[in-house]
């Protein structure tokens, strides 16, 4: 399944403090380190050189994954016209037939990621929310089979930035 481009203005903050930290920061760190253990002599056997060196290819890594996804990635900011329904970037509160509740945020993909609260616009629970309202029911497809959950509150987090 294909990822959706979507991210909210905080989300696309964080990626571009990570990248920022990685190209400005611990990229050149890491490269000191790199530069001082092969003028060690023998890398062969030098820990420091391999251990860095690797890390150095994942930092690379990361950075050009990060360049590549901000540039087409599509922030979303809230509108007061979503007021009422669930829309990307809404905190909802869900409720099941046993009273089981749950809450969480609706995000972009790469928002998710170290995140409780936080799910994917592309998960089965956020497709089944969207523009429902509160009171409403959404049928949720599982592996299990369907399972039917009631909005209890929606409400957006303006972002400051």
């Amino acid at each position: 399944m294909k990822k959706t481009d979507l991210v909210t203005r905080e989300g696309y903050n964080k990626l571009k403090q990570e990248l920022d930290f990685l190209w400005k920061e611990r990229r050149p760190e890491i490269t000191k380190i790199v530069s001082w253990a092969a003028s060690l002599g023998d890398r062969s056997e030098n820990a420091d050189y391999k251990y860095n060196k690797q890390l150095l290819r994942e930092i690379d890594r990361r950075v050009r994954y990060l360049r590549k996804r901000l540039e087409i990635l599509r922030v979303i900011d809230y509108h007061p016209q979503q007021d009422g329904k669930v829309f990307f970037g809404a905190w909802v509160e869900v409720e099941n037939e046993q009273g089981e509740t749950k809450s969480f945020r609706i995000v972009g993909p790469d928002e998710i990621y170290g995140e409780k609260q936080y799910i994917s616009i592309d998960s089965p629970m956020a497709r089944a929310l969207i523009k429902k309202e509160v009171d409403e029911e959404a049928v949720v497809q599982t592996p299990e089979g369907p399972k039917t959950w009631y909005v209890n509150a929606i409400r957006y987090q303006q972002d400051t930035e």
